[in-house]
């Protein structure tokens, strides 16, 4: 479809901030992925609604990204439309002990936000490099806690355009999902987190300490997309690939970190197909010695780059 064709109907429905052929690695934190056909970046929730009706004009496939994290994108980028909410869809309200957060939102800015006004429940978000709405999607969580644990209700776009208010038992949480993981036409627009009244100071105190772990057992200052696996019941991801004897094995420039087994980082000019590499290497290796079949945690989108 031709550019100006596909631009001028995103147009006529209100969306100004749309770009064709745009390079997502920038858009990821893994900084690894080709490009998007046509990439969204709507600043409120009209100009949201129009990109989806946009899409569902032109036929169009759509796929809703937020800071990138827990997501690999192929070296052959993605057909469609890729909508990317993110700084300007992010604004924060806070009336009494209930927060309430727009989609694009840092839901580790959305934490240290709920500290700074003495509410507790959010504290694990801080260490949790997503956005509100893939935090719903994924059911996100660290230290024992979730994001089902202290969620109202979302807000959720669906196919029309149409906005309408989930409850926690309509989003059908569990492990690392949510109805919206399930279905791709419904899209998180907000958030509502109820809270209950904390001490700031231990609230920092926990957060300094969970920060403090991470560092020294996660490869932070290198490009990744947090843990790769889910932790099988009983154990963990990352003792299993270690034990295998895949910790620090090399492809290209991604690499299964020397610091946690469950990362593959990226060193420099990494591309999907040698994470996608590293990543079926540790399935079967860890199948063939343990018995194990290792799920995968992060989201894989977008075709190889043949698929071009």
């Amino acid at each position: 479809m031709q550019a100006n064709i596909t631009q001028s109907t995103f147009a006529n429905y209100g969306v100004t901030h749309i770009t064709v052929d745009e390079p997502l690695a920038p858009h990821t934190t893994w900084r690894i992925g080709g490009p998007a056909d046509v990439f969204v970046v709507p600043h409120s929730v009209d100009e949201l609604r129009g990109a989806v009706l946009a899409a569902n004009q032109l036929g169009l496939p759509r796929l809703i990204i937020g800071k990138g994290s827990n997501l690999l994108v192929q070296d052959g980028g993605i057909r469609g439309v890729v909508i990317k909410l993110g700084d300007k869809f992010s604004e924060v309200t806070i009336e009494g002990t209930e927060l309430v957060a727009m989609a694009g939102k840092s839901y580790i800015s959305v934490g240290n936000i709920a500290i700074k006004n003495n509410l507790q429940g959010l504290e694990f978000a801080t260490g949790i490099p997503g956005s509100v709405g893939g935090a719903v999607m994924m059911n996100a969580g660290a230290h024992g806690s979730e994001t089902k644990d202290v969620l109202a209700f979302a807000d959720v776009m669906d196919d029309s355009g149409e906005v309408r208010r989930f409850d926690k038992e309509a989003l059908q949480f569990g492990y690392r999902h949510s109805i919206l993981k399930d279905d791709p036409t419904l899209i998180a627009v907000a958030a509502g987190f109820v809270l209950r009244p904390g001490d700031q100071e231990e609230m920092m105190k926990r957060r300094t300490g969970w920060t403090l772990r991470r560092s020294s057992t996660q490869p932070l200052s290198k490009p990744n997309c947090g843990s790769v696996f889910r932790n099988p019941v009983g154990t963990h991801a990352g003792y299993l690939i270690e034990s295998a004897g895949l910790k620090g094995l090399r492809r290209g420039d991604a690499q299964i970190s020397p610091k946690h087994a469950n990362f593959i980082v990226n060193l420099g000019h990494a591309t999907a197909a040698d994470v996608l590499w590293l990543m079926h290497h540790a399935q079967e290796t860890v199948r063939a010695i343990y018995g194990i079949d290792l799920e995968t945690e992060v989201r894989i989108v977008g075709e190889p780059a043949s698929g071009r």
